[in-house]
């Protein structure tokens, strides 16, 4: 049995069951009433099986024809999402886009692309909520959200971005004043600037190859936001801790140095969550592969 010969067949029978017409079928599927016929009678030959019933007034499906048709009709609905799926691949973005991002990463990582894409995209109006509290997809109507964290969200649909890596960072001046430092092991000294946490007192893990310390420091200054702690190290209050993609300009620049390029710090990942539907639509589809694209180019 060739299968391949049969999907013209299952189409032309799925119709002739929906319609309980040759003529119908022929009309819907822009064939003569007799090819339909024939299409039918020859996947009937193949299988061996009565699928319908012909009089000259009226068609009944049989039993086995019933069952059949379920399969039928599943294929049908393969290939209708298939034909969809092309169509919005080739639809002009338009309508309005709905996204969440944390506000950090958003400002310096989102809105840079937000802003090419809107450029790019006239018919696309776009709704950017900045915030650092947990997204829930199904209440806040976001078409995409992205996310910052260790584990891969607990979502539906959910694809990887970008690594975000971080790193100790100081003013070329404030580490003037100290002795160099060579080692992990000669960081407890000085003072820090940490991401606020419920203690003063930190763990910072470092890797190199099968090496793996953590060591303990202290916090001087402790602030719930990544820019407010660069401010503070430019400003030559002390070693911040931060992701690397928020320094490049500063490091470009000779404003900050990082300490310890040669260790491997802590590694989070941002994450894409999109709204639970069979198709994405051409404005978020393309407003992802945008972002995938230059985050993994600029900071990946």
């Amino acid at each position: 049995m060739n299968n391949i010969e049969n999907l013209a067949s299952m189409v032309a029978f799925a119709r002739v069951v929906e319609t309980l017409s040759f003529t119908e079928a022929a009309r819907a599927l822009q064939l003569s009433k007799s090819s339909v016929s024939r299409e039918i009678s020859q996947l009937e030959v193949r299988l061996g099986a009565q699928l319908l019933k012909r009089t000259t007034r009226t068609i009944e499906v049989t039993e086995l024809g019933q069952s059949y048709y379920q399969y039928c009709q599943r294929i049908l609905n393969e290939v209708k999402s298939a034909e969809r799926f092309i169509r919005n691949f080739h639809e002009e973005p338009m309508g309005n886009l709905q996204l969440a991002a944390p506000v950090t990463f958003g400002c310096q990582c989102i809105v840079p692309v937000l802003n090419n894409f809107i450029a790019g995209n006239i018919h696309v109006s776009v709704d950017l909520d900045l915030t650092d509290r947990p997204v829930n997809m199904q209440d806040d109507h976001y078409d995409l959200a992205i996310v910052i964290g260790r584990d891969t969200p607990n979502h539906p649909l959910v694809k990887p971005l970008v690594d975000i890596t971080w790193g100790l960072y100081a003013t070329p001046e404030y580490m003037r004043q100290y002795p160099e430092i060579e080692k992990p092991e000669d960081l407890p000294r000085y003072d820090y600037i940490l991401f606020r946490g419920p203690a003063h007192t930190i763990s910072l893990p470092f890797r190199k190859e099968k090496q793996k310390l953590d060591i303990e420091v202290r916090s001087r200054f402790r602030a719930n936001n990544s820019v407010a702690l660069m401010s503070s190290a430019l400003a030559g209050t002390g070693i911040a801790y931060l992701p690397d993609y928020m320094t490049q300009e500063a490091l470009n620049s000779g404003k900050l140095i990082r300490l310890l390029p040669g260790w491997r710090m802590d590694t989070y990942r941002a994450w894409m969550l999109f709204k639970e539907e069979n198709n994405l639509s051409p404005r978020v589809r393309r407003f992802a592969s945008d972002l995938q694209e230059r985050l993994q180019r600029e900071i990946g």
